[in-house]
């Protein structure tokens, strides 16, 4: 049992963003943490995941694939962190575990949603390549529509972020051309010289439309789509009859305050493509499996990646847009 004068700092969803999120748009609350009941978990979080999903969450839209976070709830995310107290069987004190914590240093559960993590391996891995970023990027690319051939082209959008930069690595590990698609040139340089990228295009300083055409002049098997926009609309025009496309994100749209224009779909149609939306959490059950799999690329030494880690929990509604004007260096967390 732990003492009943513990701390917790927690944050929760003060009003709905509009336009880019404001820190104001949260509250930082301290409270005691209650008496475990029996069966009940305390876990100090450790790791907290920021990801650009986060901005569809905050919306009122009862249509997503997860329903909106209220008004006085706690802000909802995936995170790492290890058992501090525990009155359930099932999980020791010291265990490692990862769940839906949300925006909070510590959380109290049955245990019923906890997955427990071994002990070989640093904390933050989690975080990353054995994380929700691994998994959407491996089977998103690798088995949602159909598996890659060797000599296939792909293009990937938002290529240095924490999938789109593991998407591009698996691809070459499996024998296909990668292009990527980046906004600034340390990003270009480090997919170029450090993760093996065949090409990289930054879309604010060069022509989209002239790179592509240069880099895959017969056009492109496989789009894995983070951002949408102009890149989206770019990539239907030189996808290849029968080309297939990922599409996992829409980050440039995420903070319109006024619906988007485009891209028009009518070439999906005349190429015959095959589109279709990625949803990792409908594959949870399946993480230690891709996990295996991403591992043995890792042992290979065929990925890499890294981790922007933002100290303080507290930070956390101002880090996350971060994502959104695209300062993130690597997949982003908040160290609790």
């Amino acid at each position: 049992m732990r003492e009943n004068d513990m701390n917790n700092t927690r944050v929760t969803l003060a009003s709905r963003p509009n336009g880019m999120i404001k820190p104001t748009d949260f509250n930082v609350l301290q409270e005691d943490l209650p008496d475990l009941k029996d069966g009940e978990v305390l876990v100090k979080q450790v790791y907290m995941s920021l990801d650009p999903a986060m901005r569809g969450w905050l919306d009122d839209d009862e249509g997503s694939y997860m329903p909106p976070v209220r008004i006085g709830e706690t802000m909802r995310s995936f995170g790492v962190g290890i058992v501090e107290a525990s009155n359930n069987p099932s999980f020791a004190v010291g265990t490692r575990v990862n769940g839906m914590f949300g925006w909070s240093e510590y959380y109290v559960t049955t245990g019923e949603d906890l997955v427990p993590l071994p002990d070989d391996l640093p904390l933050e891995h989690f975080m990353g390549l054995l994380g929700l970023p691994g998994a959407t990027a491996y089977h998103g690319f690798m088995e949602l529509i159909d598996t890659p051939k060797a000599g296939e082209t792909l293009l990937v959008s938002g290529a240095a972020g924490s999938v789109g930069s593991l998407v591009g690595q698996i691809a070459k590990a499996e024998g296909l051309k990668v292009i990527g698609v980046t906004g600034s040139d340390e990003k270009k340089d480090w997919l170029l010289n450090e993760l093996g990228f065949d090409a990289v295009i930054n879309y604010k300083t060069e022509n989209l439309e002239e790179m592509i055409a240069k880099y895959a002049p017969d056009g492109i098997d496989r789009h894995f789509e983070n951002v949408g926009g102009k890149i989206l609309e770019v990539a239907l025009d030189n996808m290849k009859i029968g080309g297939k496309i990922t599409l996992c994100g829409l980050i440039s749209i995420y903070n319109d305050t006024e619906p988007s224009v485009g891209p028009h779909l009518v070439r999906a149609i005349a190429r015959r493509l095959t589109l279709k939306g990625l949803v990792i959490i409908d594959q949870q059950h399946r993480f230690g499996e891709i996990f295996e799999k991403l591992s043995a690329y890792a042992q290979k030494g065929q990925i890499k990646y890294r981790l922007d880690i933002v100290d303080g929990l507290k930070q956390a509604p101002e880090a996350i847009n971060k994502l959104f004007d695209g300062s993130n260096q690597g997949k982003l967390v908040i160290r609790i």
